[in-house]
């Protein structure tokens, strides 16, 4: 298969081109911004409105930025908005003007009962339709053609046979239940993206916009710099950093990886190895507490969970997520010669320290909010808030008023994908309502796996990464969450190590082929071919495909049960992920052959099962090998 063939792949599955407002429009745009942001901020926070409501008038904001600052395909006009682009705007504007001043009878009409006017089937359709191509425009075909199919079910699948069909379901039922109700577009993703996420992707931002980003770069490279493969390894950790803010994979490999991959390939690494690092250390960040990615926010109402229970539950799997990949990455670069980081570009630990310990603050005060119980609306203002108050102790860190609104401004525009994707998923979801379908999928799945636990776990993940494909984290996460976890807690599997296992499955599929977005993303700044890039990332990342496995069936993986079980099972994981990353590299205290390899992956498997036996087999196994290796040196050296 030549490289074109993974070009047109790309264009397939690619957005419109994203343009940021230069010029007249940049004065049109960014008030509008602001205001958008406004209205979310005070929304969420100060005043009593229905969540049909709030999440229409988001809808409303920030689709008419996306219009404007998404053009139709990639090769549009990447300086201004055309005609339909404006209109489609106006649409949005229009529908949220609209929908507002009838909302209260909206809310308040009897579903299925009270028949929709002419101006609410008009409207509602404008909705249906406008949803469909902010989706096309900002997650591509993936996304979109599921939705295609899904719809197709709802107005089609009475005419099917079997256990798949459903009663008669019209278009103004559809469209009712869709538009018209929290079921459907306006439902629980578009209300996340509105009051959790928002407050999330505005706090990383207005971090960045103070320069919390350069300090956690200048932090990553003086710890790490200086160790072998010094650059792949201040690629992690400021990877990770980052990423723990953002909880976007493709963001933060253009972000992090601008700067890390061109400094690895200076240094001899080859465009995809630098890349598939860049990917896989990147991708885990949306896996890092406190922030973690916009489908956390999205498990919190969908699971039912405290956001404080999904982020302590989180922290070992991150733990062990960059361990295994900092072990491959020492491995390798060792292995293959590679070297430190430049003297010039290794700043001074006690300097990065004494420059930016204050964007430490809002880390604490993150984390202290969430102990406390607040919401997690509440506690993205309070770290943007902390973010704020530190930033003016520094005039290099100082943002001012216009600094501010550009921050917020900024904002909005990087919900505009998370907004589009959730309100497919939103539309999705209504239908599955509507048919009965994820009862009906369950039935399909029993009956190929026979209940049988690894084998459901196993079609889930394949499930997940599947739908994820294409599309971003959060849509990935509510389709096998809505398809898939009802099956998992027939089985067994409690709820929280259930949603932990899609949610964690859905964000590998940022770097999962053929189509893993975040690898397109790095191939163009590594200059080499996405699916190699991908590949090799899978290769850095198979901690967080083995992972999901070992805390479902060990649930102390997660911080539940005893404390011992937990630090025991902690500690064995990260022996055998490291284990298994030499087995990888063929490289532990020496160049490793290929039965030494098999062994220690062996080994590392035995260890991360959450099982007794197999681990001190593995633990006897491992003492077995050093001793007979200590006797060989002996021998050697007599």
């Amino acid at each position: 298969m030549k490289f074109s063939s993974f070009i047109s792949l790309q264009t397939w599955f690619s957005v419109g081109v994203r343009r940021r407002p230069a010029g007249i429009y940049e004065l049109i745009f960014t008030p509008f911004a602001v205001l958008v942001g406004a209205y979310v901020i005070i929304a969420a926070t100060l005043i009593i409105i229905s969540p049909w409501t709030l999440s229409v008038l988001f809808f409303s904001g920030i689709g008419a930025l996306g219009f404007l600052t998404t053009g139709s395909f990639d090769h549009s006009d990447v300086e201004k908005p055309s005609f339909v682009d404006i209109i489609l705007a106006l649409l949005c504007v229009a529908v949220g003007f609209y929908f507002s001043i009838h909302a209260a009878s909206i809310v308040n009409r009897i579903v299925l009962l009270d028949e929709l006017t002419q101006l609410e089937i008009i409207f509602g359709s404008i909705v249906f339709v406008l949803t469909l191509e902010i989706t096309r425009r900002t997650t591509g075909l993936g996304l979109t053609v599921i939705v295609f199919i899904f719809v197709a079910y709802n107005m089609f699948g009475h005419l099917l046979d079997g256990v798949l069909q459903h009663g008669k379901i019209d278009y103004l039922h559809f469209l009712e239940i869709t538009v018209f109700t929290t079921d459907g577009i306006f439902g629980l993703p578009v209300r996340v993206a509105a009051t959790y996420a928002f407050m999330f992707v505005m706090f990383g931002t207005v971090l960045h916009a103070c320069g919390g980003g350069d300090f956690f770069f200048n932090f990553a490279a003086a710890i790490s710099g200086r160790s072998p493969g010094g650059p792949a390894k201040v690629a992690v950790i400021s990877s990770g950093m980052y990423g723990m803010l953002s909880g976007s994979p493709t963001s933060d490999v253009v972000t992090t990886g601008s700067i890390t991959i061109p400094i690895m390939k200076r240094l001899g690494y080859r465009g995809a190895h630098a890349g598939a690092i860049e990917v896989a250390a990147s991708t885990g960040g949306s896996f890092v507490p406190p922030v973690l990615g916009t489908a956390a926010f999205l498990m919190v109402d969908f699971a039912g969970l405290e956001y404080l229970q999904i982020a302590i539950a989180a922290i070992i799997p991150a733990i062990l997520y960059y361990a295994s990949i900092y072990a491959q990455v020492h491995f390798s670069c060792v292995r293959q010669g590679f070297g430190r980081l430049d003297d010039d570009l290794i700043p001074s630990f006690i300097e990065t320290i004494k420059g930016g310990w204050l964007f430490v603050v809002p880390l604490v005060v993150l984390t202290t909010a969430l102990i406390m119980g607040y919401t997690p609306t509440m506690v993205g203002i309070m770290g943007t808030v902390a973010v704020l108050a530190v930033s003016i102790f520094k005039a290099s860190t100082r943002i001012g008023p216009v600094g501010l609104a550009k921050a917020l401004s900024e904002t909005c525009y990087r919900m505009v994908p998370v907004a589009g994707a959730c309100a497919a998923a939103g539309l999705i979801i209504g239908g599955m309502t509507m048919t009965g379908l994820a009862g009906k999928f369950a039935h399909l799945v029993n009956g190929l796996t026979d209940g049988h636990m690894f084998l459901t776990l196993l079609v889930t993940a394949c499930l997940t990464v599947v739908l994820g494909l294409g599309m971003p984290t959060p849509s990935a996460y509510i389709l096998s969450a809505a398809l898939m976890t009802p099956i998992l807690s027939e089985i067994g599997v409690p709820t929280l190590p259930a949603h932990m296992f899609v949610f964690y499955y859905a964000v590998m599929s940022a770097l999962t082929p053929p189509v893993a977005v975040a690898a397109y993303a790095a191939s163009s700044i590594a200059e080499d071919n996405p699916l190699l890039i991908a590949v090799m990332a899978v290769k850095f990342a198979l901690a967080a495909f083995i992972v999901p496995f070992a805390f479902v069936y060990g649930p102390e993986l997660l911080m539940i049960g005893p404390w011992y079980l937990t630090a025991i099972s902690f500690i064995t994981a990260v022996i055998g992920l490291i284990l298994i990353a030499a087995g990888l590299e063929a490289y532990f205290h020496k160049h490793l052959v290929a039965w030494e390899r098999l062994l220690f992956i062996l080994i590392g498997f035995g260890l991360v099962i959450p099982d007794l036996y197999a681990a001190l087999g593995s633990l006897i196994l491992l003492l077995a090998y050093f001793s007979l290796f200590y006797l060989n040196r002996k021998d050697e050296n007599l």
